[in-house]
């Protein structure tokens, strides 16, 4: 069975929705600590930072007679050595590799967006798997220069790929999916944002990415019990088109936004909000119909469902995730200030989505548009690309794509589309979701 963070924390829509363990938080150091109060015998406080699901699950108690039979098997644990740590969508993995007499295996602790323990398992000990780079990529062809998005307070990192050709050329801005993502969307060994920005920029279309929001501000964030999507994502966005505009280089006329996953659902609102900048055009990549609450609830039971049966932890997980979707689903005004977070979230945001339907919004929408789908994604199943086409019937400036062989990320691949597959067989994006972009671009627009 695959551990809980692979089956729970993968994805952008998955468990927890919008903050995660800040980057510079310490986890490594509390990934440590654990290992050495299980070498000590010291259970409790090995079990200190457990959410409330794995202490319920598997407490001080059975996790000594856990550790006692995994030495009775492999040997004694000598030392603990290197440690590296991973991103996975919400969830930061922290694996610190573990010499015992008989073998040498990874211990792979995921730590949730409060810096809890969410899941711990020992996994064969290997290098960790590289990013590909994407062979569509010229790299003669255009140049990378860190840019500065946005202001103070709230100022964030970015890279602009160039293209070395004369300009004006056309510019993208990326705008991530949910959780807090770093510039390049990077998910396991993964990385489409990047994948996106060097096969644009490797034909004459200049790309912008930058760090999240709620990546680079956190810990400031996970204390604002009033953030919607207003500032986890929108501001910025607008912000980055407004740079991009005063960019030398650059047609101001022709800038573009992609937003993928969370950022294509919110593809119509950011539409609007950019109205005065006279943006372009939109893409939306993977981009949500349904309400982000039902969503979750639906993932997480495809994702528990792989196994074939659901053990005393999957319905456990299941019934949380449930529970925080009726308390969603009854929110009123008057919790609109509370700090209590369903699904990791403050009301505030949830009551800010629940006023936005992107299919009645993106019929306002006047700039042309284009839809683009992979057909094995679980998180975001093809269905929601007919609701979009049918909203636009009839509009000749939207265009849609389906890839059939595409996951969440558009990488390819065959059968079902599961977490381990982010993790295990690195992907970059699909050469004809490149082509597609870039003729949507070229052309200003016009499909």
């Amino acid at each position: 069975m695959k551990d809980r963070a692979i089956r729970l924390g993968i994805g952008f829509l998955a468990a927890a929705v919008l903050l995660g363990a800040a980057p510079g938080e310490d986890l490594a150091g509390k990934a440590r600590a654990m290992i050495d109060a299980l070498r000590r015998g010291d259970y409790e406080a090995a079990t200190r930072d457990f959410d409330a699901t794995m202490r319920g699950l598997s407490g001080p108690e059975k996790t000594g007679e856990f550790w006692t039979i995994l030495q009775t098997r492999i040997g004694a644990f000598k030392e603990r050595t290197a440690e590296r740590r991973e991103n996975l969508g919400q969830f930061e993995i922290v694996l610190v590799t573990c010499v015992f007499e008989k073998t040498t295996l990874d211990a792979r602790i995921v730590f949730d967006a409060e810096g809890k323990i969410a899941g711990f398992q020992f996994v064969p000990s290997s290098p960790p798997v590289e990013s590909l780079p994407p062979p569509y990529a010229d790299r003669e062809r255009f140049t990378e220069t860190e840019v500065t998005v946005g202001s103070e307070p709230w100022t964030l990192p970015g890279t602009l790929a160039r293209p070395k050709e004369n300009g004006p050329v056309p510019a993208v801005v990326l705008v991530h999916g949910s959780g807090p993502n770093d510039r390049d969307e990077t998910i396991g060994p993964n990385k489409p944002f990047r994948d996106l920005a060097w096969g644009l920029a490797s034909r004459g279309i200049a790309v912008l990415r930058y760090e999240k929001r709620t990546r680079v501000y956190g810990t400031k964030l996970a204390a604002d019990a009033s953030l919607t999507v207003r500032e986890e994502v929108i501001d910025d966005a607008v912000e980055a088109v407004r740079l991009l505009q005063k960019t030398d280089g650059l047609d101001p006329r022709r800038i573009f936004v992609l937003g993928h996953s969370l950022g294509g659902m919110l593809m119509p609102r950011l539409a609007l909000a950019l109205k005065p900048l006279g943006a372009a055009g939109f893409i939306s990549l993977a981009g949500l119909t349904y309400p982000l609450e039902d969503t979750i609830l639906v993932q997480t039971a495809y994702i528990l469902s792989l196994d074939g049966g659901l053990s005393e932890e999957d319905r456990k997980k299941l019934e949380e995730v449930e529970t925080d979707v009726a308390k969603i689903k009854a929110l009123t005004e008057a919790d609109r200030g509370s700090t209590e977070k369903p699904l990791n979230a403050a009301p505030a945001y949830w009551l800010d989505l629940r006023g936005y339907d992107p299919l009645e919004t993106v019929v306002r929408v006047d700039r042309p548009m284009l839809f683009l789908q992979g057909g094995r994604d679980y998180q975001v199943v093809p269905e929601n690309l007919e609701r979009w086409k049918k909203a636009l019937e009839g509009r000749s400036d939207a265009a849609f794509k389906l890839f059939p062989k595409l996951n969440h990320l558009f990488g390819e691949g065959e059968g079902i589309s599961t977490p381990s597959e982010y993790l295990e067989h690195p992907k970059v994006v699909a050469k004809d979701v490149i082509d597609e972009i870039e003729a949507f671009v070229l052309k200003g627009g016009n499909s």
